[in-house]
């Protein structure tokens, strides 16, 4: 027996509960722009005004789109927290949360839904963001820009599919073939 398919959740409608806004908005955010969470930084107060935030990593710089429904969603987050410069997303201390902080959070959040917590990780929104791209547009030489990957082989990771979605394709074909 295969085993079951993933859930598909559109990036967009990550539902958390009301009661941690900061987890919430970090998962919307890392799902909507499919940054890696060690980008997560850049997303400042002055990136989300101007749309976009630009990256300097590993001797590369980037521009990261941050999306009209992510900044809405980030602004009234800002003003709550208090946040006028700077990293949105900070521990209590003010330092910006990093991918320990998030894993904690995540597996934190899927306890109390009754998910386990095993098979979830901050870097599956980044998956999540390129498969839901790439269903969408069909472009992976965009998705690969949007990604920050110098080539398409990485890129193409995120794009494979099932044994089950090869099948489906190839009887589809044999199908038509055979009319």
């Amino acid at each position: 027996m295969p085993p079951a398919k993933p859930e598909r959740i559109s990036p967009l409608r990550v539902n958390v509960p009301a009661g941690n806004t900061r987890i919430a908005s970090v998962l919307r955010t890392l799902c909507g722009t499919g940054i890696r969470v060690s980008e997560l930084p850049y997303i400042t107060v002055e990136a989300v005004k101007a749309g976009k935030a630009v990256v300097n990593c590993k001797n590369k710089t980037r521009v990261i789109f941050i999306p009209t429904s992510i900044q809405k969603l980030l602004k009234p987050y800002m003003k709550r927290s208090g946040i006028t410069a700077g990293a949105i997303f900070v521990t209590r201390s003010g330092k910006p949360l990093n991918r320990r902080n998030i894993r904690r959070d995540m597996k934190a959040l899927c306890e109390r839904a009754g998910v386990s917590p095993n098979k979830v990780f901050p870097h599956n929104l980044r998956h999540l963001f390129a498969r839901t791209f790439y269903s969408l547009e069909k472009d992976i030489v965009r998705l690969a820009d949007l990604l920050g990957h110098s080539s398409i082989n990485t890129t193409r990771i995120y794009t494979m599919e099932t044994g089950d979605g090869h099948r489906l394709r190839l009887e589809r074909v044999e199908k038509l073939l055979m009319t």
